[in-house]
């Protein structure tokens, strides 16, 4: 199986909802920072080598920080995971961009998330919108390329 048949295979597969504030939480904490993750923000250029552990235990902190500034629920339902235990592969949508939480049949076109964790190298992914300029500029900050 090739490096991107496992990605398709974790992007396209069962994941779990991590659906409280709470849970997520405890969540973030089961992640091994050291493990070889991926970090992707979906219309930006795919990573081609796993981020530092002291660069994931960033994007997690900020991460959570931007979710919980930004989600105005009172429960999360917008990080998925393979496992919620010892997670491989993690799904982030974007607050702002949310559209129909299960995709429109109609549209026949799924919301992207705006951001993915992977431990196999992500391939690009087609977006299918604008990335704002807000979620560029963060992203950018985020790597230390801000202009």
């Amino acid at each position: 199986m090739t490096d991107t048949d496992e990605f398709d295979r974790y992007y396209d597969g069962l994941l779990y909802s991590v659906m409280r504030w709470d849970q997520l939480t405890a969540f973030w904490k089961k992640i091994d920072a050291d493990a070889g993750w991926y970090l992707y923000a979906v219309g930006q250029d795919a990573p081609d080598a796993p981020s530092t552990g002291e660069k994931v235990q960033q994007f997690t902190r900020e991460m959570d920080e931007l979710l919980r500034r930004e989600h105005h629920e009172d429960y999360c339902a917008i990080v998925y995971a393979d496992d919620l235990e010892a997670p491989n592969f993690i799904k982030i949508y974007d607050p702002s961009h949310l559209g129909s939480s299960c995709g429109s049949s109609a549209t026949k076109s799924a919301v992207l998330p705006g951001w993915l964790m992977s431990r196999t190298q992500p391939r690009e992914l087609e977006m299918r919108g604008m990335v704002t300029g807000q979620r560029k500029r963060w992203w950018q900050a985020f790597l230390g390329t801000a202009a």
